[in-house]
């Protein structure tokens, strides 16, 4: 999970996430999950009062990044589809999961976009000169501009929902493109590894392990560190229009 999720089972406070690819749940059956978990609270607190509790209540979603890999990876999936129907897709099922959300009382949500992708460790390995793979960020942020356009509907079509939206691809890049503003030093490879950019092998005992992690922008070959979660949780949370949006996390909590 995402660091900065952190307390996701606390009260009021539902997340959906999706992990590295060969310990991910499938979003649907997590939502299956989260019904037995609205069954229990319909028991405790009747209906009116899971209503309340739950239109109260933050939904996270942190999905995406995987399902974009996971494409590029699959040459059988890209022999199946473009990566236009691809992410046509992808934008179609989150849609229909967050109004089965929304049917359980689901309210306020909070909509992390997928990253720069392409330039974390394990994609740099796979070009020349350790450069960003720009096909995978191009779908990222056609991704991104489509989730943004299907929130809007949402919200046009559903009037009492609320969300928050999270510009992840915008900070990340910045972070690559400026590194020292943020105090970072290392920009392409991981903290924790083995090979090529440490990016060969996830952090396993047997990893190198970096001297100074928060230098560092990622910490694996595909996930960044708690320094960049930070910055990240930070902007989520109080952060201005540029990169958290229509309002953030703070604003949320407050309607």
């Amino acid at each position: 999970m995402s660091s900065w999720v952190g307390r996701c089972l606390a009260d009021k406070l539902f997340c959906f996430y999706s992990l590295v690819q060969f310990q991910s749940i499938h979003v649907t059956q997590q939502i299956d999950y989260f019904s037995t978990v609205y069954e229990d609270l319909y028991k405790q607190l009747g209906s009116s009062g899971v209503k309340n509790h739950l239109s109260k209540s933050i939904f996270a979603i942190v999905i995406g990044s995987n399902d974009i890999l996971g494409y590029f990876r699959s040459s059988d999936l890209q022999n199946k589809t473009t990566p236009h129907q691809y992410v046509d897709s992808m934008l179609l099922s989150l849609k229909d999961k967050l109004k089965r959300l929304y049917s359980f009382g689901a309210r306020k949500f909070v909509i992390v976009g997928i990253g720069t992708i392409g330039c974390c460790p394990a994609r740099r390995t796979e070009t020349k000169n350790e450069k960003c793979r720009e096909e995978i960020n191009f779908w990222s942020i056609k991704y991104n501009i489509g989730l943004i356009s299907m929130l809007q509907e949402l919200k046009s079509d559903l009037k009492d929902i609320h969300y928050s939206y999270f510009d992840t691809y915008k900070v990340l890049l910045d972070f690559i493109q400026r590194p020292a503003t943020y105090g970072f030093v290392e920009v392409k490879a991981a903290c924790c590894g083995l090979g090529t950019l440490n990016a060969e092998i996830f952090c396993l005992p047997i990893a190198a392990y970096c001297s100074n992690r928060s230098d560092y922008i990622f910490f694996d070959r595909v996930h960044p560190t708690e320094a960049a979660h930070r910055i990240f949780v930070n902007h989520i949370f109080d952060g201005s229009l540029q990169y958290t949006f229509p309002i953030n996390v703070k604003q949320l909590v407050a309607i």
